[in-house]
């Protein structure tokens, strides 16, 4: 035993191992004293490839979900609407960001899947009217199907785009959301017809009429808080689940026919199936987002759902950061917020208006911040704001070296 033991050191000296490691179990575990020394040393994948794997990404991820959920009590209800509205954004943000971003499928049809998620929520959860369908479903049973149907469209439409790439599939998206358009102005039962539109589903949860003020406690709840707060537990939910899938086998699939679809095929991996997977994928988050988005506007119509609205998505990955989870929320925000504060500078400002009297009006002055911010970024920072933070955040570590 004793001679066991000593072989046991004796190579541990010979080939640089600690005995404050343990491989045995696959895990690389680290005793706490080697922990609290060198706080970043990993000694598996797992830990590298963890969701929180230090300290301060945990404090900060706490601080800003304690923030967040706060933040609708104390702020005007103009403002939890654009908070909400960033929510919704960051959602349909990551459906895309799984299809153009990580395995690299431009679509520019995003908001078509938007609104088959919108009006498959008006359907289900909506009152029925004059010329319109309406089963006022509750929104545990109508969220889900809002991912669920446009899911299938995508699982349609993904064999014809998997036959092209490029310029040609981001023309294809482009001809399905003018037939998309077309359909909604004539399937007047589900839209409402062109110029009229409908109206959208009931908030109701569980029963629980989300509506009405609510009070618990000190605590009152608005109906925007509430809806706000319902966006926002979808919002983490899909973005975990995002992230973790990203992670994955089918993550580095995505990554390999992002890069180098031939590549990939020959290293096994399956071209047809791949990308299927993520026009299913992006498809249902869009769905969710529609329906969350056509609840948050409270009428929709067929016109809503068009180019410009698709443009916006990729400005809120391209900004953010394409193939990054949280440089899609950081992207929603920003896009949803720029307007906001381009309208506070009207007053300091004077040749920017809100309405069209000045040189530039409000509108026009963000699509052109869009328009540079985009050009900017996919020419000196692919990875959008994100990277900015990346690159500021390795700094303060490594300073004051340079390397």
């Amino acid at each position: 035993m004793t001679r066991t033991i000593e072989s046991i050191d004796a190579s541990r000296r010979l080939t640089g191992d600690s005995a404050l490691l343990d491989f045995r179990d696959g895990r690389g575990r680290v005793s706490p004293a080697v922990r609290r020394g060198r706080p970043g040393l990993y000694t598996s994948y797992a830990a590298d490839r963890a969701l929180l794997n230090t300290s301060a990404k945990r404090w900060w991820v706490l601080g800003l979900l304690v923030l967040t959920v706060v933040a609708p009590f104390v702020i005007a209800a103009d403002l939890t609407y654009l908070l909400t509205l960033a929510a919704i954004y960051a959602i349909g943000g990551i459906g895309l960001n799984l299809l153009t971003g990580y395995a690299g499928q431009v679509s520019l049809g995003h908001a078509f899947f938007l609104g088959v998620g919108a009006y498959t929520a008006a359907v289900f959860g909506g009152a029925p009217g004059s010329t319109t369908w309406g089963l006022q479903w509750d929104l545990a049973l109508v969220l889900p199907l809002s991912a669920v149907i446009p899911a299938l469209l995508g699982l349609i439409v993904a064999p014809l785009a998997t036959r092209v790439r490029g310029l040609y599939l981001a023309v294809l998206t482009l001809g399905l959301l003018i037939i998309g358009e077309h359909l909604f102005k004539i399937l007047v039962p589900i839209t409402g017809g062109q110029g009229i539109g409908r109206g959208v589903a009931e908030r109701t949860l569980f029963g629980v009429d989300m509506t009405a003020t609510y009070a618990i406690g000190p605590i009152v709840l608005r109906p925007e808080v509430s809806f706000f707060l319902l966006s926002f537990v979808l919002l983490v939910a899909l973005g975990v689940a995002g992230r973790n899938f990203t992670r994955g086998r089918f993550g580095r699939a995505f990554a390999a026919v992002r890069d180098r679809d031939i590549a990939a095929e020959v290293m096994g991996v399956n071209l047809l199936r791949t990308k299927t997977l993520a026009f299913v994928l992006s498809s249902a988050y869009a769905g969710v987002a529609g329906a969350l988005f056509s609840m948050l506007i409270g009428r929709i119509a067929p016109e809503q759902w068009n180019l410009f609205l698709s443009v916006d998505f990729l400005a809120v990955i391209v900004i953010g950061g394409i193939a990054t989870i949280s440089g899609t929320v950081i992207g929603a925000c920003f896009v949803v917020l720029m307007p906001r504060l381009l309208e506070e500078l009207t007053g300091s400002i004077p040749w920017i208006t809100v309405s069209s009297g000045g040189v530039l009006n409000v509108f026009q002055l963000q699509t052109i911040i869009f328009g540079v911010l985009i050009v900017v970024f996919i020419t000196l920072e692919p990875r959008g704001l994100f990277g900015l933070w990346v690159r500021v955040r390795n700094y303060f570590a490594s300073w004051p070296f340079s390397y």
